[in-house]
């Protein structure tokens, strides 16, 4: 008889997982792999480059203050993460410090829908 521990066998439900294309600067949100919605973003100015690979959202917090906007989704490579703006006219341009900015009520339904320990693959 074999026994199998209970994460071994247990579906997970609502997987979400971020796609970042730092060329069309489009944020792309799937549930379970099906792509089901796609927000416009700043990213890095080309001094201060997004950078690109494979990481997960380590932290939220509520109303960072200053140009972070509302919300704050912090990633594992320290120091950079997707979050609001103070400044909604730089969405679509390639102007922050490395972070991945998006239009305040994105940022706000983001937030409310994917867990710490989401994927974000940046591209």
């Amino acid at each position: 008889m074999v026994f199998l521990s209970y994460p071994s066998y247990r579906l997970k439900k609502n997987t979400y997982k971020i796609i970042v294309n730092t060329n069309t600067k489009c944020l792309h949100l799937y549930k379970n792999n099906n792509l089901i919605k796609s927000y416009p973003i700043a990213i890095g100015k080309p001094s201060k480059p997004t950078p690109k690979g494979t990481f997960k959202i380590i932290n939220k917090a509520i109303n960072p203050g200053g140009p972070f906007g509302v919300r704050w989704l912090g990633l594992s490579i320290p120091g950079y993460g997707i979050h609001g703006t103070n400044n909604p006219n730089s969405i679509g341009k390639a102007v922050s410090n490395g972070c991945i900015r998006m239009y305040n009520k994105d940022i706000l339904e983001l937030a409310n829908t994917v867990p710490i320990g989401t994927t974000v693959i940046i591209t």
